[in-house]
């Protein structure tokens, strides 16, 4: 079996992106092991952070578990983000949304025996 490891959120602007996802989510970032261009989020499972790339390149679509879909939404907006109506399926309630520079995620509360 093969499981996510370890992944980053390529962004344009590694401040921002920490004041966005640390607002949006509660992240705590570890700068002792961050760096100008890299933000390790604190206590993450998988461990992850955020990347400063010059172009973001959109290839994969990361999907995280939240215990409200529609009240992160809203949140989202208020940060400056952008988000589609969330919509329900048999997995459970989802939507994508995107940061305040453009990357895309979703946000996915799962159905029961999910």
């Amino acid at each position: 079996m093969v499981q996510l490891g370890y992944f980053t959120l390529d962004t344009l602007d590694i401040e921002k992106a920490r004041a966005f996802y640390g607002a949006l989510f509660g992240w705590r970032f570890d700068d002792a092991a961050s760096s100008p261009t890299y933000a390790h989020v604190v206590d993450s499972d998988p461990p992850f952070g955020l990347t400063k790339v010059e172009r973001v390149k959109d290839f994969s679509h990361m999907y995280f578990r939240v215990e409200d879909v529609d009240a992160l939404c809203a949140r989202v907006i208020e940060l400056g983000g952008k988000a589609a109506i969330p919509s329900d399926s048999p997995s459970g309630r989802g939507v994508v949304v995107c940061d305040d520079q453009g990357v895309s995620f979703s946000l996915w509360k799962p159905a029961a025996g999910y």
